[in-house]
């Protein structure tokens, strides 16, 4: 495991609510012992090391012992759980004047005396010989219990002695909808109780419906280790403080917090674990998170939005807006400052559970360590990818761009790898056709002005010969004609000897990636080590083929230099002839050196005949070559495109009859418009806002347009007749370049903004206020993801009522599968959302030598004392409005 000292120091701080596995209702040996219950221990000793070994071995980390009518039979037992590290509540269970059987639960450090004292106030005041019943019905229990600081819970509730089955019906109803009862509990899901009760149990019978939700706990009777093995012996209670004051807060939202034995798992997700600051605002500052949801609460300047941008810092992570950007790059630069070192533990689960350490010291860039420590060859994006970060007023900027808005699609689409690697080759082929295409059409052009010549040197050559030039210099004429020839024959090696160049340069064949030490983790890895002989012998044989290659070349080098060798010696004596020829042609005054010019240029323009015509076939070629590439181009693009309308219908079903989302083929047209700034120049405005603003648009009939003049262009595409022509004239290369180009998708959100009684009522965010706009967005963003997502102060462009009644509710039931970071100053957020660890931060110092102040004591959640004071005292509306919510919603 990485351990750093900061990173090791953040593990030992509170990380807030937790899922423990509570065992409530676990008997002492002498319930055995007076009830005659069958076991396999003959002494109380025995019967503890066995019921502490069965705790530990299931992972029950916290226990009551409820004796019936007692509480002084458990305190060998609750010594030998203590001494094992496992929490104890005291307890007992008693039953009321009516017959009903109750838990009174004690706080884990409450002394014996107190616990007996408690009973004696129910008039049990011998244990060694208690009444059947104690003095106080459930009513006066559940009253009483209050003011003795227990908790008291309706045990066995749909069996026999069970609050539901002893109490007739209007006692039960009175009883049962008492706001001095907060749980119950069944050896079950409430779902598969008497179908009697069911409906009372699920809050769905009118006469017995509540507010708030009894909430319901998986214990029953446990007399032996066997039974801690029982699914309805035991459930999960998530409380950052064992305590009465944990149970409280977990009982009063036990949706959020409590999770049966019937209940799903929570997803394993990936998560920050933990994080550490050395220099800076946040100098020796630390965190070690929650897997669920974290919220950072603090005055302005206390280094919430600090955090939340050093995460996005240490992530490697760019910020969408231009204005997020600006602030981030501030806080970077003046907040953390030069020479800070941020530090991140994370938990990945994918492909498998791996620990990851992330350092980053401004202004450097990340560093990922794998758990040993070593430095590994990936980016932070390799190892949280999808990971989402929001700063202050980002999401509202975000919405003002749809292009961006497509971003939110990302973590919905279902990624082809085979679509990205055919996209990549394509780019690289349709470039490679590009350049193929215009060196071709360059060389033709320059052998096409080349061979214009031809027509007007061989009518000088005709007017020679009808001087009678060519007969008289016949010899040296065709002389000219061999020396072409010959030196055609040489040309011929050229392409083989580039063949020869590139069969080397291929040489040996890398076998590093078959290696033993790239294969030992393999289990096929003895079938795989064969094929490194395979491409052994493919070297070989390749290395064979070279030196014949190589020998067969300087064989016909030498073979052709002894031809030239020959025909220089003929070139000479035939130059001797020449010469006294040329002289006794002065003397007449004709130039028969002219003549031979002449000849020798003509017999090299006439094999470019040859080069032309095979010009013209390569570039019929190349042209089709790239309409298929083309076609298979806009294939593979609208391919991916479809990708993404399926990941917007996805969201739509998940968000139906609340928010829209439509995506545009090619609706980003900036890449366009940055293609033409470049390549083209100039006055484009009225083109740029015509191509901008067209609904149905296609780069391949564009390009073709484009082609066909500027008539076409105007006519189609309403661009001004100047601005048609400059473009146009760009040239074929910037033609293409239009062609290879990806015009990224748009996407359109809307919101239905009618009342929940009403038709759907859809506005685009354009036409929608800032609060509407930002709540689409977040709706969107807290769908299901297992990337964690960070957003400081979600409440800037929200009201109350969104957050309590959309956003909240989404959170709830999205956390247990996703980590949240938010950072903010309303209470609704930590309150209603059930924060599992609560983060309280203060600063201290003078303002260029201020440091933020992380307390250990305000770390956890709103069932710990500090925190919860913290968030009276420095969340929206204060200690009132926190007053109000919880008379309202239970806290």
């Amino acid at each position: 495991m990485i351990n750093t000292d900061a990173i090791k120091n953040a593990q030992t701080l509170p990380s807030g609510a937790r899922f423990n596995r509570c065992a409530l209702q676990i008997n002492p040996y002498e319930y055995l012992v007076r009830h005659n219950k069958t076991t396999a221990f003959s002494n109380e000793a025995d019967y503890n090391a066995a019921m502490v070994e069965a705790c530990l071995k299931v992972g029950i980390k916290v226990v009551a012992i409820t004796d019936h009518q007692r509480c002084n039979t458990s305190q060998e037992l609750a010594e030998g759980f203590r001494a094992a590290g496992i929490i104890v509540f005291p307890g007992a269970e008693v039953e009321t004047k009516e017959g009903v059987h109750m838990l009174l639960l004690f706080e884990p450090n409450a002394s014996w005396e107190r616990c007996n004292g408690i009973l004696g106030d129910c008039g049990i005041h011998d244990q060694s010989n208690p009444p059947p019943v104690i003095k106080y019905d459930v009513h006066e229990l559940m009253r009483e219990s209050g003011k003795w600081n227990c908790i008291c819970v309706a045990a066995h509730v749909a069996s026999e002695k069970g609050f539901l089955q002893v109490l007739d019906n209007q006692a039960r109803m009175a009883a049962w909808k008492s706001k001095d009862l907060l749980v119950c509990s069944l050896p079950g899901p409430p779902e598969e109780a008497p179908q009697n009760l069911k409906p009372i149990l699920l809050n769905k019978n009118p006469e017995y419906r509540r507010d708030r939700p009894i909430a319901v706990i998986n214990a029953q009777d446990v007399s032996s280790p066997e039974d801690l093995e029982k699914p309805g012996a035991s459930c999960w209670i998530k409380m950052s403080d064992v305590s009465l004051e944990g149970l409280r807060q977990a009982f009063l939202d036990p949706a959020s917090r409590i999770r049966l034995s019937t209940d799903p798992s929570p997803e394993e997700h990936t998560e920050f674990i933990a994080m550490a600051w050395q220099g800076g605002f946040l100098d020796g500052a630390a965190i070690h998170m929650n897997e669920n949801l974290n919220v950072l609460i603090g005055g302005r300047g206390t280094g919430k939005s600090t955090i939340v941008e050093s995460i996005r810092y240490v992530l490697g992570m760019e910020p969408l807006g231009e204005d997020a950007l600006k602030t981030h790059s501030g806080i970077i630069r003046q907040v953390l400052r030069s020479g800070t070192k941020i530090s991140m533990l994370i938990r990945s689960y994918h492909p498998d559970k791996r620990h990851y350490l992330i350092e980053r010291t401004i202004p450097n860039p990340p560093i990922v360590k794998e758990e040993s420590g070593n430095v590994l060859n990936l980016t932070p994006a390799d190892v949280v990818p999808q990971t989402e970060i929001y700063g202050q007023h980002e999401i509202s900027e975000l919405t003002k761009r749809r292009e961006k808005l497509t971003r939110l699609l990302d973590r919905f689409v279902e990624r082809d790898a085979e679509i990205v690697k055919r996209k990549s080759s394509l780019r690289r082929q349709l470039e490679s056709s590009r350049v193929r295409l215009l060196e071709t059409r360059k060389e033709l052009v320059q052998v096409e002005e080349r061979l214009a010549t031809l027509p007007a040197l061989e009518e000088t050559l005709r007017r020679f010969q009808d001087a009678g030039l060519e007969e008289k210099l016949k010899e040296q004429s065709l002389l000219v004609r061999e020396e072409r020839v010959l030196k055609t024959a040489e040309e011929r090696i050229d392409p083989f000897k580039e063949l020869l160049n590139q069969l080397k340069n291929s040489l040996p064949i890398d076998c590093a990636f078959i290696s033993g030490k790239a294969l030992e983790r393999l289990p096929g890895k003895e079938i795989l080590s064969n094929a490194n002989s395979v491409l052994e012998q493919l070297t070989n044989n390749m290395n064979r083929i070279a030196a014949e290659m190589n020998q067969s070349i300087e064989n016909t080098e030498i073979g052709l230099g002894e031809i030239r060798k020959r025909w220089e010696e003929r070139k000479s004596a035939v130059m001797g002839a020449y010469e006294a020829i040329l002289r006794e042609l002065q003397k007449s005054k004709i130039d028969g050196e002219e003549f031979i010019r002449l000849r020798r240029q003509i017999e090299e323009l006439r094999p470019l005949k040859e080069r032309q015509a095979r010009l013209q076939r390569n570039l019929k070629e190349h042209e089709a070559e790239r309409r298929n590439l083309l076609s298979e181009w806009e294939d593979v693009k609208a391919e991916e495109f479809r990708n993404i309308e399926r990941a917007a219908k996805k969201v739509n079903r998940k968000l139906e009859g609340r928010v829209l989302v439509e995506v545009a083929a090619g609706g980003n047209r900036e890449p366009l418009i940055q293609l033409l700034r470049d390549q083209v120049g100039g006055r484009l405005s009225e083109a740029i806002e015509s191509l901008t603003n067209s609904t149905e648009f296609s780069l391949p009939i564009f390009a073709s347009a484009c082609r066909e003049g500027r008539e076409s262009l105007s006519r189609q595409f309403n661009i001004p007749s100047s601005q048609s022509e400059r473009i146009t004239q760009a040239g074929p290369d910037v033609i293409m370049k239009i062609e290879e180009l990806e015009l990224p998708p748009t996407t359109a959100i809307k919101l239905n903004v009618a009342a929940d009684d009403q038709p759907p009522m859809w506005q685009t965010l354009e036409d929608l206020s800032t609060g509407q706009k930002a709540t689409a967005v977040l709706l969107l963003l807290l769908l299901e993801s297992s990337a964690p997502l960070v957003v400081d102060q979600p409440e800037d462009d929200l009201d109350n009522r969104f957050i309590s009644e959309g956003i909240v509710p989404k959170m709830r039931e999205e956390k247990r599968r996703r980590q949240f970071i938010f950072a903010t100053h309303n209470a609704n957020i930590p309150v209603l959302g059930d924060a599992e660890l609560i983060v309280g931060l203060t600063a201290y110092g003078e303002a260029d030598q201020g440091k933020a102040k992380l307390a250990q004591e305000h770390m956890g959640s709103i069932d710990t004392g500090p925190v919860r004071e913290l968030v009276e005292e420095v969340l929206e509306g204060g200690k009132d409005a926190f007053e109000m919510r919880r008379l309202k919603y239970g806290f």
